[in-house]
C-alpha cells in the first residue's frame, strides 16, 4: 500500500532582515550618503526532513518552541512551499493550524462552512450532508448567521475543528490550536481524532500535551533545531523529548542562577524553600514557596508573578499568577526584588517537575521562560496510617480529607 504522505528531504530557509540601530535626525540624514545598514540573514527552520505516514496512521509531532514543527505542517498542507525536497500527499489535506485559517472573518459562519469545504474539494451537497454534525459539533447554532469577525477565538476554533473533522478528508493535519478551547472541548477534540484515526484516515498532530500525543499516536517525530532528531514509538520518542528539556535543576542548596548581572533580562534567580528552609528537595504535604529574583529595565507598578507547574510529561497541573487572588500587588514603582508564592500545603505526588516562570507588570509579560526550572518532590506520609494513596489513581493529593462513620442505618 503507497504512503498517505511522503517528505523526501523537506528544507525551509527564511531571509531576517535586520535594522540598523536607532539614530538621530542628524545621523539620518548623513547616512543618505552612505552605504545602507540593513543586513540579512538566512534562517533555516527545517533541514532535510524525511518520513513517511502510512493511511490510517496517527503521527505526533513534538519538540520545543521554535524547532520547526508549524512550518513543517504549512508546507505539508500547501500555504508555504519548501526551499528544497518534496511533499507527496495522496488524498484530500484538512489542516488546522491556528484560528481563523481558511475562513473569511466578513463572511457568516454558515458561509465559512462551505467556502472551507469547497477549498477541501468537497461538492455542495457533500458538505450540505454534514452540515448539521458540524454545526452540532461547534455549539454555534446561534451565530451561523454572523459574520466571522464577531466570533470569539474559542468559537472560531470550535468551528474550524468540526469542518475540518466531519468533512472526511484523508489526511488531518492539526496544529497547537486545541490549547484556545476549554477542557469539555479538547476532550470532545481528542475523542474525534480518535474516532478519524478509527476510520482509516491518517492524522498528524502537534502539540506539547505529551499524555495527549501518547494517547492519540502510534508514532512519533522528534523535531531538534529544524532537524528530524527521532521517529518511532510514541512512547520512547517523547521519553527521549523529555530527558532532553533544558530544565535548570536547583542546586543542593535550593537555588538557580538564570541570567547574569549583566543580562539585560530581568529574571536574575529563583530560590526554592520547603517548610521555610531552602532546599532542593520538596516533600509532600510541605510549605513550598518559590521566589523570583528581578532586576528590571523598567520600573514596575503591578508586578506579577505566574508559575505553571508541569509533570515529567508536560502536563501542566498548576497555573497561576498573584492577579487571580487578593494579594495582588500594588507598590511605588520599583525597579529590584523578589516575588515569592506560597502554597500552604504541597499536594503533588513524589516525582520530578517543570516550571514555566512569567515575569510582569499589571497585564504586560516582561519575560517568559518556559521549562525555567526544575524540583523534586519526595515522598512523606502526611496522615497518621503511614500509608499514601495510590499515585496511579491520582494526579494530585488531597492533605486533609475527614472520614465519619456512624452507626445509624437510617436517614433521620
Amino acid at each position: 500500500m503507497l504512503p498517505a504522505l511522503e517528505v523526501k528531504g523537506i528544507s525551509k530557509k527564511f531571509n531576517i532582515r535586520h535594522e540598523s540601530p536607532y539614530l538621530s535626525l542628524r545621523d539620518r540624514v548623513m547616512d543618505l550618503f552612505k552605504p545602507a545598514h540593513t543586513s540579512h540573514e538566512d534562517f533555516w527552520a527545517l533541514r532535510d526532513v524525511s518520513f513517511e505516514v502510512k493511511p490510517g496512521e496517527s503521527i505526533g509531532i513534538i519538540g520545543k518552541n521554535g524547532a520547526g514543527k508549524s512550518t513543517l505542517l504549512k508546507i505539508l498542507s500547501k500555504i508555504t512551499p519548501p526551499t528544497q525536497g518534496s511533499v507527496i500527499g495522496r488524498g484530500r489535506i484538512a489542516s488546522l493550524l491556528e484560528v481563523g485559517t481558511g475562513f473569511h472573518p466578513e463572511l457568516t459562519g454558515r458561509e465559512n462552512i462551505f467556502l472551507n469545504g469547497s477549498i477541501l474539494g468537497m461538492k455542495r451537497q457533500e458538505i450540505a450532508a454534514k452540515f448539521d454534525a458540524i454545526v452540532d459539533f461547534a455549539g454555534t447554532e446561534r451565530f451561523l448567521d454572523t459574520p466571522l469577525k464577531h466570533y470569539s477565538s474559542g468559537m472560531q476554533l470550535r468551528l474550524a475543528f468540526a469542518v475540518a473533522a466531519f468533512l472526511e478528508p484523508e489526511i488531518l493535519v492539526i496544529d497547537e490550536v486545541l490549547a484556545v478551547g476549554d477542557a469539555e472541548f479538547q476532550k470532545k477534540c481528542i475523542g474525534k481524532m480518535e474516532d478519524v484515526s478509527r476510520s482509516g484516515r491518517t492524522i498528524l498532530f502537534v502539540s506539547h500535551n505529551m499524555a495527549a500525543v501518547q494517547s492519540l499516536c502510534t508514532t512519533c517525530l522528534l523535531l531538534q533545531r529544524g532537524e528530524l532528531k527521532a521517529m518511532g514509538p510514541s512512547a520512547d520518542v517523547v521519553t527521549q523529548y523529555l530527558t532532553s528539556l533544558d530544565s535548570q535543576t536547583l542546586d543542593a542548596s535550593g537555588y538557580v542562577a538564570i541570567h547574569s548581572a549583566e543580562s539585560e533580562k530581568p529574571i536574575r534567580a529563583i530560590e526554592v524553600l520547603c517548610d521555610n528552609q531552602r532546599s532542593a528537595v520538596a516533600y509532600m504535604g510541605c510549605a513550598l514557596e518559590i521566589r523570583l529574583y528581578f532586576k528590571a529595565n523598567e520600573f514596575l507598578t503591578t508586578p506579577v508573578l505566574g508559575i505553571i507547574i508541569k509533570d515529567n510529561y508536560s502536563t501542566p497541573l498548576i497555573g497561576v499568577n498573584n492577579r487571580h487572588y487578593s494579594g495582588n500587588f500594588e507598590t511605588p514603582p520599583l525597579k529590584e526584588g523578589f516575588i515569592a508564592m506560597k502554597i500552604p500545603y504541597l499536594n503533588l505526588f513524589e516525582g520530578t517537575y517543570h516550571v514555566d516562570v512569567h515575569l510582569g507588570n499589571e497585564f504586560k509579560d516582561i519575560e517568559v521562560i518556559q521549562d525555567c526550572f526544575q524540583f523534586t518532590v519526595e515522598p512523606l506520609s502526611f496522615s497518621g496510617s503511614g500509608e499514601l494513596p495510590l499515585k496511579s489513581l491520582n494526579r494530585m493529593f488531597m492533605k486533609d480529607i475527614t472520614w465519619t462513620l456512624n452507626s445509624t442505618n437510617h436517614v433521620a
